[in-house]
């Protein structure tokens, strides 16, 4: 469960610098046929260890292009969301998790966008508008690495500013009971975890004369979308706000 509204760190910093790896995935046939196969093999182990209850998938785009944007609460985020959704979307991933054993093959033959945290990645940025110019939809979560209070931290400004630059629409997904401890110990204990995957309305963002106060009005309002998807705990800072009012 949620167990504070502040972030005690920093947001992340990526150590290393490696933008060889950055760049939008080509969509060949044989990676078309692993993304199929693997949602398919995904999505059984999903039914098999949790019980997801899934609403609004009506408001889930048929196709691109869009920005879906989403909480994180830990590990098994993508993969339930992987494994629900009807189109695949093109996911930017912390470049770290390539080096990790199997999970970073896995990514990189599925196609993610590398993206290094906490400093300006124009490869990256670039990737995922080409993705957008193409009519792919792209996966962000805004707010740059799994929550370390169970709840909503600060929103970064990526989300916004790609909505902005391609003027595409934002489509957010919370998800609940995706806990790392509350996943590791169903799964230890051979028991099924309660998940929740809500998808909202999508929306647009709103074009300013002064860029910088778009993006942070759109951050705003992006994070206050997913807030108001989510139950009051699981709010965190935007705990305060009511998103109603703002949306």
């Amino acid at each position: 469960m949620p167990t504070s509204q502040s972030s005690p760190q920093p947001k992340p910093v990526t150590e290393t610098w490696r933008p060889e790896l950055v760049g939008l995935p080509r969509l060949t046939l044989g990676r078309r046929l692993f993304r199929s196969v693997t949602r398919a093999l995904v999505r059984a182990f999903v039914l098999f260890w949790t019980t997801p209850k899934v609403s609004g998938m009506e408001n889930f785009p048929k196709k691109g292009p869009a920005i879906v944007v989403v909480n994180h609460l830990g590990d098994a985020d993508a993969v339930v969301i992987y494994s629900i959704l009807p189109t695949f979307i093109e996911a930017l991933g912390k470049i770290e998790l390539y080096d990790l054993r199997f999970y970073g093959w896995f990514l990189h033959t599925y196609g993610v966008i590398w993206l290094h945290r906490g400093r300006p990645d124009r490869r990256a940025l670039r990737a995922a508008l080409d993705g957008l110019a193409e009519g792919r939809i792209i996966g962000i979560a805004p707010e740059g690495r799994e929550s370390l209070t169970g709840s909503l931290e600060e929103g970064t400004q990526g989300a916004a500013w790609l909505a902005l630059k391609a003027d595409v629409p934002v489509i957010p997904i919370a998800v609940t009971g995706t806990e790392n401890e509350r996943i590791y110990d169903g799964l230890r204990r051979w028991r099924r975890t309660p998940v929740t995957v809500t998808v909202g309305k999508p929306f647009r963002l709103e074009l300013l004369p002064n860029s910088r106060q778009a993006v942070e009005r759109g951050t705003r309002r992006i994070m206050l979308a997913l807030a108001e998807l989510l139950p009051p705990e699981y709010r965190g800072v935007y705990a305060d706000f009511p998103a109603s009012s703002e949306l």
